[in-house]
């Protein structure tokens, strides 16, 4: 049976280093890669190649003028014909920079092909600057240069992947390491070529993540398996497993939950604020005007997404609960309030320089006062609807 990896990452160099491992590691391995650089062109470069070269390369039309589209459609074509030619044991899938593993993953599942690891290399070198822009945190300017609240630039550690990193600055690694809490984690100096250590026995849970020497990547990591549904249900803002409160290499996390919704035009006021307070923010949050839906706020080098996860779980019938996966479930019960349920803020903010006071004083003032909480939801639902255009309604 074929198996499939994905690797992926905004770092070319990284990503290449972890591609050229697992090649030289697993015997009868070879690496499919989509360039959609050539998509002004009309079309998506394929090629695949082994450890020893080029095998074979050809071009697939955009679907709807979107490279992504063109690549979905072809790309599980091309894996059907490699496990059909009964010589390949692991396909390793390049992606292009912006291209997102999850989806990937995805879209090979669906199309019958078994996952058995994704991977994402990142380089800790320029990740400060890369959320920093050209002006890299300080105590006396700690922000980053705020860019849109409608598209963030993707965050390369904020992916339910698999993480290949090198050495680094402590606080480049400490960022790090803050964004990928449940990060099984190896620690070495950058590889010269060799190995590294590597416990190989080690065991860890389907759809967890683990951090990797750059380098030094084990080809067990690509071959141990993957379960893309648990993955995906443990990625969920109303689950997902987000930094805890620390402060270390230079880098804070602050935790801030409350069991309040925001008043939407204080928060949307805000947004430019708390957005460049920190490097990265992430998590769920309430606003009053849509007390029954659940927010996604993720944020990273100044840029915020906002979206609608769907509905709290307080929100459902009972009937409806069936069907929400038990990680949810119980995610919910561990906050669950008597009034409200499980509606709540609860976001997660990692920079270095980060100012917790002010920032805790800036949210706080976003929430709704004890007058509007004690009016009740259909005050609150009277609000006007600031987040509009954001969430796209």
């Amino acid at each position: 049976m074929l198996s499939v990896v994905i690797v992926g990452g905004l770092h070319a160099d990284a990503r290449k280093a972890a591609v050229e491992r697992l090649l030289a590691d697993v015997p009868g391995s070879v690496v499919l890669h989509h360039d959609l650089a050539t998509a002004a062109a009309g079309t998506v470069v394929r090629t695949v190649r082994d450890a020893s070269g080029l095998l074979s390369a050809g071009e697939t039309p955009l679907v709807n003028d979107c490279a992504c589209c063109a690549l979905r459609e072809d790309l599980v074509p091309e894996l059907r014909r490699l496990a059909d030619d009964g010589t390949t044991r692991l396909a390793i899938v390049e992606l292009w920079d912006s291209v997102e593993p999850k989806a990937m993953a995805e879209v090979v599942t669906a199309g019958g092909l078994t996952v058995t690891g994704v991977i994402t290399a990142v380089d800790p070198a320029p990740v400060l600057p890369y959320l920093y822009g050209d002006d890299p945190p300080s105590a006396a300017s700690p922000r980053p240069r705020p860019t849109s609240t409608r598209s963030p630039t993707p965050s390369p550690a904020g992916r339910p992947v698999l993480a290949v990193a090198t050495g680094g600055a402590p606080t480049r690694t400490g960022l790090l390491t803050s964004s990928a809490p449940t990060a099984r984690q190896v620690r070495s100096a950058p590889a010269t070529g060799g190995r590294g250590a590597f416990p190989r026995r080690a065991r860890r849970p389907p759809g967890s993540r683990a951090l990797f020497p750059f380098r030094t990547l084990p080809s067990p990591a690509a071959l141990a398996g993957f379960d893309v549904e648990a993955a995906a249900a443990a990625q969920h803002p109303a689950c997902a497993l987000l930094p805890a409160e620390a402060d270390a290499h230079g880098v804070s996390t602050l935790v801030w939950h409350r069991d309040r919704p925001f008043h939407p035009e204080r928060l949307y006021e805000a947004l430019e604020d708390i957005t460049c307070a920190a490097a990265r923010s992430r998590g769920r949050f309430w606003l009053a005007d849509r007390p029954d839906t659940l927010l996604h706020w993720d944020a990273a080098g100044g840029a915020l997404c906002v979206e609608s996860a769907g509905p709290w779980l307080a929100s459902l019938p009972d009937a409806a609960w069936d069907m929400v996966p038990p990680v949810r479930r119980a995610a919910a019960a561990l906050d669950w309030h008597p009034e409200h349920g499980d509606c709540c803020q609860h976001l997660v903010f990692t920079s270095p320089a980060l100012d917790r006071d002010g920032l805790e004083r800036l949210l706080e003032s976003c929430l709704l006062t004890d007058a509007e909480y004690a009016a009740g939801r259909s005050a609150w639902k009277q609000l006007p609807p600031a987040f509009d255009t954001l969430l796209e309604v």
